[in-house]
């Protein structure tokens, strides 16, 4: 019976770009890449099992004991703290945390800042440091349109290339931290499968300094 380490890789372009340093680390499964709609997909000859998961339930699969191993945005593992291990910077899928605002606006500071955000913890860390009083207004969606319709002053949200903020008349006032994609192990397995996770990520690491 294959013992097989399980990784939960994000959908979408990310775990797509994720799983091609898992495979020039040697750890290939093509079906993978194949146009189907399986979730869990498996190389029993390299004794590895991934499964495609929702980006931000990644650390939960992880924490959990469903995954060994799991690639996460660093801005889920900074605003969920799960308990995991963070052993290593993918460097991929790589932005900032931003503040943004309409370019008009100005911080009178006369009232509570309203920031709408997917990100409240960080938000919230972030002007407490600054000693500002604010106002989260938590959003799941396109939080770009809430200080277009005054429902908030700025915004708290993660920026790639700063096109949307553009088309949307908004722009960056203040940089929050720098995001990318971190390998994380459940503390568990990381006890119980030292040797074969170390080994694992010894090979990713290479392939990141590969590519860097």
């Amino acid at each position: 019976m294959t013992d097989f380490i399980r990784v939960a890789l994000p959908k979408g372009r990310l775990g797509e770009k994720v799983y091609t340093m898992f495979d020039k680390a040697g750890y290939p499964c093509p079906e993978l890449m194949e146009d189907n709609r399986k979730l869990v997909l498996e190389n029993a000859e390299k004794g590895i099992r991934y499964f495609w998961v929702k980006p931000s339930d990644v650390a939960v699969y992880v924490q959990r004991g469903a995954a060994d191993l799991g690639v996460a945005g660093s801005d889920v593992l900074v605003e969920n703290a799960p308990d995991v291990y963070e052993l290593l910077d993918l460097k991929v899928g790589i932005c900032q945390m931003v503040v943004a605002a309409p370019v008009t606006w100005e911080d009178t500071g006369i009232r509570a800042l309203r920031v709408a955000c997917k990100y409240p913890r960080i938000a919230a860390r972030y002007f407490e440091e600054k000693g500002r009083d604010i106002d989260i207004i938590m959003l799941n969606g396109s939080v770009e349109i809430a200080p277009l319709l005054g429902l908030s002053d700025v915004i708290v949200d993660i920026v790639e290339t700063g096109k949307t903020l553009k088309e949307n008349g908004l722009h960056v006032v203040e940089n929050i931290l720098p995001i990318s994609a971190r390998l994380i192990a459940g503390k568990t397995s990381y006890q119980f499968r030292h040797e074969r996770i170390l080994e694992m990520c010894a090979s990713l690491k290479a392939v990141v300094e590969g590519q860097t």
